[in-house]
């Protein structure tokens, strides 16, 4: 599958280290705007679309192998080895399996705010807030702000989710995302790591205070499985690099700058 992107490259791009960076679930390439920016200046750096969201294509495979054998192809289309690999939640899923399963394409891996186990999955009630948005009687996003808002009291996750949401040229809206194929195969990105194996190079996980998705007693596996980890925590939720975008871009490159 050949996945959309956005490209960012510094003045002098030619022999600049890139960074790939994937979204979690419902997001797309657009949430990391902010950050490639920031991180442009000195890396080349590519923000994804992983399948059956943002621009990317649908498709009726929506699994962590399919996202593999995804980024196997765009890694190879863009000649990309020595990557930082970025990240976040469902993305940092997909980054951890890419990297054990490709580890001569992966230099460096952040991994936000998730751990390698399963995961029984609480975006149940977004799936279902999102499904009751009647898209055939939408005249306004505030319509489908608040058919949302019963299942998702949240004011900025709402605004993260309806991010999804598109007018239709010959009127009326449309999901981006896949949302039949998500709904129904949901529980494919709670598992655990399909990839076995362990990646011994340098690898950073972050974590948000006030999120559930990393807990100390994932440590030793981390460990087990990624023996050159460092884990730093930072005073955000879930969405770590959205809630402090400032403190998430110095804290890697740092990390990435300090390891030469």
């Amino acid at each position: 599958m050949k996945l959309f992107f956005r490209e960012y490259n510094p003045a002098s791009s030619t022999d600049k280290q890139p960074i790939v960076i994937l979204h979690g679930l419902f997001g797309s390439s657009d949430n990391w705007l902010t950050q490639a920016k920031v991180y442009s200046e000195t890396y080349n750096v590519y923000t994804v679309d992983l399948r059956n969201h943002g621009q990317s294509p649908h498709d009726d495979a929506f699994d962590y192998q399919s996202m593999v054998n995804d980024l196997e192809e765009f890694f190879a289309d863009h000649n990309l080895s020595d990557v930082t690999l970025i990240g976040h939640s469902m993305g940092g899923k997909a980054a951890m399996n890419f990297a054990l399963a490709h580890p001569d394409r992966v230099g460096r891996l952040i991994v936000v705010d998730i751990a390698p186990r399963y995961y029984d999955l609480e975006h149940y009630v977004i799936v279902d807030g999102l499904n009751a948005v009647k898209l055939n009687e939408l005249t306004s996003r505030n319509d489908a702000d608040a058919a949302l808002s019963e299942y998702v009291p949240e004011p900025d996750v709402r605004q993260f989710l309806l991010k999804n949401l598109q007018r239709k040229a010959e009127g009326g809206f449309s999901w981006k995302i896949n949302l039949p194929v998500i709904s129904e195969k949901l529980s494919n990105i709670g598992v655990d790591l399909v990839v076995e194996g362990t990646f011994e190079k340098p690898t950073l996980f972050i974590r948000g205070v006030r999120s559930k998705y990393v807990h100390d007693s994932d440590w030793s596996r981390i460990k087990e499985i990624f023996p050159e980890a460092v884990l730093e925590t930072m005073e955000t939720g879930h969405w770590v690099q959205a809630e402090n975008p400032q403190g998430f871009v110095a804290l890697t490159k740092h990390w990435i700058e300090s390891l030469g």
